[in-house]
C-alpha cells in the first residue's frame, strides 16, 4: 500500500474533493491541515515549492491541486 499525505485547509473546496474522491476510491490516508500546523506548511512548502493546497504526496511525491489524472496513475486507479 503507497503511503498517501493530503495537506488541506477547513475553507479549500478542492481539498474537500479530493478527501471525498480518496474516500470514494477507499485510498487511506493521513490528513495535515496547515492552517493549524505551521511546521508542516513549512515543510510542504521547502519540498513542492508551492504554498497552494490541497497538496497530495503519494510516497513522498507530491502532486499539488487535485489532479485526479496524476493521482489515478500514482494509485493504480485507471
Amino acid at each position: 500500500m503507497k503511503r498517501v499525505i493530503v495537506f488541506t485547509t477547513p475553507t479549500c473546496s478542492y481539498c474537500r474533493t479530493l478527501k471525498g474522491y480518496l474516500k470514494k476510491n477507499r485510498i487511506r490516508f493521513k490528513e495535515v491541515d496547515v492552517s493549524k500546523d505551521m511546521k508542516a506548511a513549512m515543510d510542504m512548502k521547502r519540498k513542492s515549492g508551492q504554498q497552494g493546497v490541497p497538496q497530495t504526496w503519494i510516497d513522498n511525491r507530491p502532486i499539488v491541486g487535485f489532479d485526479r489524472l496524476k493521482i489515478d496513475r500514482m494509485l493504480n486507479l485507471e
